[in-house]
């Protein structure tokens, strides 16, 4: 049901990803008239492979997509930890960690907000803002159109910057942010075909020091996979084609047929990720009539697996906060963040945590996580091994599964039944 509180009241919402998705689905749902303005020519499908936890599905229950959100684990398959040479062991699942994420892959989340999305709400596609200015009243806009360099000036009365790690909104309005490098590259890339040698439904971690290859299944369509490494030169890993940064992290050792097989499929894919990872860092997520929303605000980086739900649960509790306090943008949007931000900063902490997770930084961390987690598989200490994990996880577990765009008057607490 629309609440007409603020009818008529428009919004700039920057960016067509699954935060500026979520931001528009709610701002119409409480009666703003939100206007969509994507850089891309037109919406995109692809991308990588996301685990959806409690915070999310909570958020993406409210924003009325969830039920499109199939979970692509495969649950008959298992997953291996393996060398060069194809030799391996059984070991734990990305699924079937605690907090027991759903896979996704990201277009699957997009797809299914964009089908959500009210049918009358603007969509702009080929257009970004050039020039933001804001006074006591409104924000003038300045929005050109890529495609013909065109460009026009409107008024709105918010704009949220949805607009990613590289936000043009964060830089027009808030200047220069201070970014966290965490001194990794990460590769993506969704498989055209399924890997020979490796069974349908089944998964494979090769984790070497330094470096790592994740390959996920999926119900229903083809892997993907996840590339991690460490380097002491972010900006010397953009100076060369993706594939060839990747050969070299992995090099000089031979890459067995199992990470050439990937390797190849990442070199043939027409748009994979390849990307830094790093975080945003701003001591204020707001000024004046201009938000940001998701990674153009904090950029959790895929290690935390939580950028998707925190980009959902944010753009929530954004709209329930506007609704809250109608004609009161100041106090609003200070009662969102004040809300969020210790939600998005344990989890910005956390991924710093995890990423050794995803890419062991020294043979005793490797040493460590090969034994929890095939211990994990071992009839004999399988669950001392799970009493370990679960132990060690039970803060992440419940900050991962927090409903924190719970409704207002309500004190966030675990979205158990959101899964």
């Amino acid at each position: 049901m629309i609440n007409n509180t603020d009818n008529g009241r428009r919004a700039l919402v920057v960016g067509l990803g699954i935060s500026g998705l979520s931001a528009a689905i709610r701002l119409r749902g409480i009666g703003w008239e939100p206007v969509l303005a994507e850089r891309a020519p037109g919406r995109r499908t692809e991308g990588y492979f996301i685990g959806l936890f409690g915070a999310g599905t909570a958020a993406a229950a409210r924003l009325g997509f969830l039920g499109d959100l199939t979970d692509r684990a495969c649950h008959t398959g298992s997953t291996h930890e393996v060398d060069r040479a194809g030799r391996g062991r059984r070991c734990v699942g990305f699924h079937e960690l605690p907090g027991t994420p759903r896979l996704l892959l990201r277009g699957d989340v997009e797809a299914a907000a964009f089908r959500a999305l009210p049918p009358e709400v603007e969509i702009r596609y080929a257009t970004e803002p050039v020039a933001i200015e804001q006074d006591d009243g409104g924000v003038e806009v300045t929005l050109r159109d890529t495609a013909t360099g065109r460009s026009r000036t409107e008024r709105f009365d918010l704009v949220v910057g949805a607009d990613g790690v590289r936000s043009a909104v964060r830089e027009l309005v808030f200047g220069p942010a201070r970014v966290r490098r965490l001194n990794y590259m990460v590769g993506a890339v969704k498989l055209a075909e399924p890997v020979p040698g490796i069974r349908p439904g089944d998964g494979a971690v090769l984790a070497e020091v330094g470096r790592s290859m994740w390959l996920f299944p999926f119900t229903g369509t083809t892997p993907a996979a996840l590339f991690s490494y460490r380097t002491s030169d972010v900006a010397a890993e953009f100076g060369a084609p993706p594939i060839d940064r990747l050969r070299a992290a992995f090099g000089p050792e031979p890459p067995g047929a199992l990470l050439e097989a990937v390797l190849t499929e990442f070199e043939r894919a027409e748009r994979p990720l390849f990307d830094s990872a790093e975080q945003i860092r701003l001591t204020s997520w707001h000024r004046g009539r201009v938000v940001l929303l998701g990674d153009s605000a904090w950029c959790m980086t895929l290690y935390s697996g939580m950028g998707a739900s925190a980009g959902m649960a944010g753009a929530h509790l954004l709209g329930t906060l506007l609704a809250a306090h109608p004609g009161r943008l100041d106090l609003a949007l200070g009662e969102w963040e004040r809300r969020l931000r210790p939600f998005v900063t344990y989890h910005q902490r956390e991924a710093l945590r995890q990423r050794q997770f995803f890419t062991p930084a020294s043979r005793f961390q490797r040493a460590v996580r090969s034994t929890v987690l095939c211990g994990l598989k071992s009839p004999r200490t399988g669950g001392f091994h799970r009493w370990v994990l679960d132990t060690t996880a039970a803060k992440s577990q419940r900050m991962k599964s927090l409903d924190i765009s719970a409704p207002i008057g309500r004190e966030a607490e675990p979205a158990l039944t959101a899964k």
